[in-house]
């Protein structure tokens, strides 16, 4: 059983090269993600930068219609407006991002 167990090839010997290897590919997977997350949230603060600077004021006339004898008007309807004012946040004055970082200090 021993001499089968020493000629088996089917296993995987872990070494100091494949460790570093693996360490390696692990450390590049979390650099990578990273990079990832920055660069949706960029577009993301993009697309909502787009959004907010879209105009949404908007006015429409009233209409009436007088009635054909006498005084009065048989139909109106009134006008409306609504004026669209800058935000808190429009044209890219609130960046999404990631902070510096900063030191947790003393525990008390």
């Amino acid at each position: 059983m021993f001499a089968q167990l020493l000629n088996d090839e089917a296993g995987f010997i872990v070494s100091a090269e494949l460790i570093l290897i693996a360490t390696l590919v692990v450390l590049g997977l979390i650099v990578g993600l990273s990079e990832v997350q920055h660069a949706v949230v960029s577009e993301m603060n993009d697309v909502a930068d787009a959004v907010g600077s879209l105009n949404q004021s908007y006015m429409y006339s009233g209409f009436s219609s007088k009635k054909s004898m006498g005084y009065g008007y048989k139909a109106y309807a009134r006008g409306s407006a609504f004026n669209d004012t800058m935000d808190e946040c429009d044209n890219n004055q609130c960046d999404i991002g990631c902070d510096e970082p900063v030191s947790e200090g003393y525990k008390d």
